[in-house]
């Protein structure tokens, strides 16, 4: 690395969820010495996303976890659209992404699964001085580096200098408030009911794949299979009293009604609880040294799956880029700025746009049959098949993994 004071210290990562924990890992790996801060005491266990695609699994292959985390979950070779009669409209099988991916497929696991797999290689790399219980406090930017005030759990407080900061710190970031960029998200005309099953739905239903749309005038909604479990994700309009929507009767009617007959009666509801739905998205990602990836710079739609893999690019790209700029490389500066920026345009052309399209119309009974017409039409196109599942997998504008050559050579440049 060069001598300069912008280079001198271990960069700042604040936050140790999937985007914080894979972005220290990516600058560990090419020899910056890193701080990982987060303000819990133990890595989070709650259910959050649980999907991963195939341009984030050919990533986390690069980074050494891809087949631990697929032993724990569940492979999905398909995308199914059916009504509520157990008509299936159309059907994709991932494998026309072969050639394309070193995983043609979907993997639905929950993010807690990931989590400690990063965590034990950024430990591996000699490299992390990770600190649970440290809760950022303050952040002053003095140009050529960043001073963090953070405070433990027994309320001792710390000053600690950086050359960067990469700011993971989930939709309610502190370091964007310190900053003071905006970060009032807006909400979807819905929120989202999430029904959870430990009922194998697979061997009620006959033919559901493991990820199935339900399109139907009288009722539409998700199924993904987990693991050990399923989970029925509906829309419903906001402003819909949510105690009332969770009340153990409206939750039985609703699945009965998805899951007509003996099937939706078998069902046994393991949990039901609600979350909103918004977008955000930073008019910037760059506040001086201080950088941003992940919730803490943009929030999508859940539909399709895609803010936290696009959270998993943001922190390899990022995290390249700003190896590039520790180690002294000519153009550091200008690359990391155009990385930020390509993050940037990635949620605003790509993810945002693909995400509310997945849920266009559902309240529309009228627009269904055409929407329908235009997914057989797609599924039984192989090229358009392919072109579908390639975006809808963001391959068309993730980071390409490192391979071979090109990935020891980043790293023994680090090492210089």
């Amino acid at each position: 690395m060069s001598g300069d004071s912008a280079s001198r210290g271990p960069v700042a990562v604040v936050g140790a969820g999937p985007v914080g924990l894979t972005a220290a890992l990516v600058l560990a790996r090419t020899g910056v010495p890193v701080t990982l801060l987060e303000s819990r005491e133990t890595l989070a266990t709650e259910s959050r996303a649980s999907t991963f695609h195939p341009s984030t699994l050919d990533l986390l292959d690069e980074l050494g976890v891809a087949a631990a985390l697929r032993r724990q979950g569940r492979t999905v070779d398909r995308v199914q659209w059916r009504d509520l009669d157990g008509l299936v409209h159309a059907e994709l099988d991932y494998s026309v992404l072969s050639g394309h991916t070193g995983h043609p497929y979907r993997l639905h696991v929950e993010q807690a699964r990931l989590t400690p797999l990063l965590l034990a290689e950024l430990h591996a790399t000699g490299l992390a001085d990770i600190r649970f219980g440290a809760t950022v406090t303050g952040a002053e930017d003095g140009g050529d580096g960043v001073r963090l005030r953070t405070r433990d759990a027994a309320g001792r407080t710390t000053v600690t200098r950086h050359p960067y900061v990469l700011a993971a710190d989930g939709s309610r970031s502190r370091l964007r408030e310190l900053a003071g960029l905006p970060g009032t998200a807006e909400e979807y005309p819905d929120y989202a009911l999430r029904v959870v099953t430990g009922t194998p739905l697979d061997e009620l239903v006959p033919g559901l794949a493991a990820l199935a749309y339900v399109r139907d005038a009288r009722a539409s909604f998700s199924a993904l299979g987990m693991p050990d479990h399923w989970r029925l994700i509906f829309r419903i309009p906001r402003g819909t009293d949510r105690d009332a929507v969770l009340a153990p009767d409206a939750v039985r009617a609703r699945v009965e009604q998805a899951l007509p007959g003996a099937a939706g009666r078998a069902v046994r509801v393991a949990d039901a609880h609600t979350y909103r739905l918004a977008r955000f998205l930073l008019p910037r990602y760059r506040a001086g040294r201080v950088l941003f990836a992940g919730d803490a710079a943009h929030l999508t739609s859940t539909a399709g799956g895609l803010n936290m893999n696009c959270g998993l690019h943001d922190a390899v790209e990022t995290g390249r880029a700003l190896a590039a700029v520790l180690r002294g490389d000519a153009q550091g500066e200008t690359a990391l700025d155009a990385a930020l920026e390509r993050r940037r345009s990635v949620v605003e052309t790509a993810v945002i746009p693909r995400s509310e399209a997945r849920t266009a119309g559902l309240d529309r009974a009228a627009e269904l049959p055409s929407r329908l017409a235009s997914l057989r039409r797609t599924a039984e196109d192989p090229h358009a098949a392919a072109d579908y599942l390639f975006k809808a997998s963001l391959l068309d504008v993730a980071p390409r993994p490192l391979k071979g050559e090109a990935h020891a050579d980043l790293v023994s440049q680090a090492h210089r």
